[in-house]
């Protein structure tokens, strides 16, 4: 289980985002195995730090809306914070724990690909995890919004060349396409971006940024992928324009809420494995 292997072997490569949070809580261990057993190719979590210095499984600044806690993540211990339990998306109190970053890697190690997405300022403290699991080629991290190569070098200076990184550009940054090609010695990079319109500039680039690159789209709401988001897909039963659109567009990375719609989707179109 590889990144390069599985950007290879599915012409389309599905993301779950915060992993299967609706059937089971978000970023949790039990999501991720959802994931797995629903044949998702990347599940998608975020990081935070406690008190002591331990990385967790979180998305927000503080753990109110996700669990039964209140505060922020730093406000506590890894062993204070695990006596609170992750809520359902119906916002119930579940019996699940708040993972640790180890605890993640360890249930997907060999079986899916992970996108550490709001990580980055815990790059080298992760980065330890995952080189002790031997899981670098497994893993694609996201760096902040619109930073160039040459930043992120200027900061971590040996970037495992195995490593996939996965930058977000901004369509409207006028140094957007400095941005991309500054990735271009870095081989294992793939460009995500967000756009509340289809007038935007960056579209006219994506069939020729995927000669070397690839291409990650979100279909997670309107004004991620200019309207042609997964509840269209779904509950207008509208696929094609969704979904469909984007894959036109060049993407060959879909995040989506709707995993388990998305392979049926998909694998109809012989477009999944």
């Amino acid at each position: 289980m590889s990144v390069d292997k599985t950007l290879k072997s599915n012409k389309i490569v599905i993301t779950a985002h915060r992993c299967s949070w609706r059937t089971s809580p978000e970023n949790s261990v039990q999501a991720l195995i959802d994931c797995i057993k629903m044949g998702v190719d990347i599940a998608e979590f975020d990081l935070e730090r406690t008190k002591d210095g331990q990385l967790i499984i979180m998305h927000d600044n503080t753990i109110d809306r996700t669990t039964t806690g209140r505060g922020r993540s730093q406000d506590y211990t890894l062993e204070e914070i695990r006596k609170f339990k992750l809520k359902a998306a119906t916002g119930a109190p579940t019996r699940h724990a708040i993972p640790t970053f180890e605890e993640m890697l360890t249930a997907a190690k060999g079986k899916i690909i992970v996108n550490i997405d709001k990580g980055y300022p815990f790059f080298e403290q992760a980065m330890g995890v995952v080189k002790k699991l031997n899981m670098t080629q497994q893993v694609i991290f996201n760096v902040s919004y619109d930073l160039s190569y040459d930043s992120i070098i200027s900061q971590h200076r040996n970037i495992d060349s195995l490593l996939y990184l996965m930058t977000v550009v901004n369509p409207s940054n006028p140094s957007t396409d400095k941005i991309i090609d500054s990735y271009k010695s870095h081989k294992r990079t793939i460009i995500q971006t967000v756009f509340a319109t289809d007038t935007v500039r960056i579209l006219s680039r994506i069939h020729t940024i995927r000669k070397t690159n690839a291409v990650w789209f979100n279909s997670l709401w309107p004004d991620h992928c200019a309207g042609h988001d997964d509840d269209i897909a779904v509950e207008n039963n509208k696929p094609n324009e969704t979904w469909g659109w984007l894959i036109d567009k060049g993407a060959n990375i879909i995040q989506t809420d709707r995993p388990n719609e998305l392979i049926k989707y998909l694998r109809k179109r012989k477009l999944h494995l």
